[in-house]
């Protein structure tokens, strides 16, 4: 009988740390999870909040851009007929549209674009250098982002 109880004793005890073996491994296994769980719900709801944020940029991006393309036109025209009287007004004019440009670049800044490129390397060139070839990325990635009413 003294054998027996040893024994029952003893798988009583490797039972309970069976037990509270499995309750670690559990727990080691389930708050990972649920770590993942929580971050991944917290992404998704963001990822509705940054979409649209992300949207807003561009657009405002593109807007600016389409803006300076007419200031710029406005400008050619100006010179196309001569007009000399206000020169320097016109350049400030276009200026200060560039400027509200790069602003609103700044955080689109690190977009890829086809050829290498990232937007604000194509918008430097295009606004500062006259680059055609950048000013035709920038102006296909608004009309690839759908903006293309807000540029020329």
């Amino acid at each position: 009988m003294g054998i027996l109880l040893r024994q029952l004793s003893g798988q009583g005890t490797y039972t309970r740390w069976q037990s509270g073996d499995d309750m670690v491994r559990l727990i080691r296994t389930l708050v990972p999870v649920l770590a993942l769980v929580a971050v991944t719900a917290g992404c998704s709801s963001d990822d509705g909040k940054s979409e649209a944020r992300l949207t807003e940029q561009r657009e405002s991006y593109c807007t600016q851009l389409g803006a300076w393309q007419d200031a710029r036109a406005e400008e050619a025209d100006a010179e196309k007929e001569g007009a000399e009287a206000d020169g320097a007004s016109e350049y400030d004019m276009v200026g200060a549209v560039a400027d509200d440009v790069f602003l609103a670049m700044d955080p689109l800044r690190d977009e890829a674009l086809d050829g290498g490129r990232t937007l604000a390397e194509a918008t430097v060139a295009a606004l500062k250098s006259n680059d055609r070839g950048a000013g035709g990325l920038i102006v296909r990635y608004c009309q690839d982002n759908g903006f293309e009413a807000q540029v020329g």
